[in-house]
């Protein structure tokens, strides 16, 4: 049981403490179950991550629910989900009554102007901190540029584009092992 406490506990410190979605979480995430409680490892956290952007749902919900398995089990996606859901949602639910009283106010408006350039900050943190550890190949930078541009540019769905992806990577896996062969 101890373990399951302490799955909620982290999860639920990490919902807590983290504004702006999920991939302001990653950068905690990363921090408290790969440092400080040593229960996965870097590369752990970059495999979840990939299949957390790929599976449907809030990818800090899909982190917590997978890294809670891998920890502990069934039980212990449970905890780690709840944990990382019930902050938001009690927050929510204050804010949603105390901000048809205060939103137009501009102290208001100004605290969301900071929270939204803070929230920037942690996703290009995440960035930084997958890119160092990812394995870098011409192919990929190809890949990441591409996924981009179709993204950002011509507003192709990211799921076509994350499906795209895995194909590419996984033809490109299969050419590298047989060339190695």
């Amino acid at each position: 049981m101890k373990k399951y406490t302490e799955l909620f506990i982290t999860f639920f410190k990490i919902g807590l403490f983290t504004f702006g979605g999920g991939y302001a979480m990653i950068p905690l995430i990363q921090n408290e179950v790969v440092q400080n409680k040593k229960w996965i490892s870097d590369e752990d956290v970059i495999d979840i991550i990939a299949i957390s952007e790929s599976t449907p749902g809030p990818i800090a919900i899909n982190c917590a629910t997978f890294i809670g398995y891998k920890v502990g089990g069934v039980l212990g996606s449970f905890f780690a989900t709840f944990g990382v859901v019930l902050p938001s949602f009690i927050i929510i639910t204050l804010i949603s009554s105390l901000l048809n009283e205060f939103g137009d106010y501009k102290v208001v408006k100004y605290a969301f102007y900071g929270i939204k350039a803070g929230v920037l900050a942690l996703v290009i943190k995440a960035w930084w901190t997958m890119y160092k550890k990812v394995k870098k190949d011409i192919m990929s930078y190809i890949l990441m540029i591409a996924a981009f541009v179709a993204v950002a540019v011509f507003d192709i769905n990211a799921l076509i584009v994350i499906l795209f992806c895995a194909i590419i990577g996984v033809i490109s896996s299969l050419v590298i092992g047989r060339r190695k062969r």
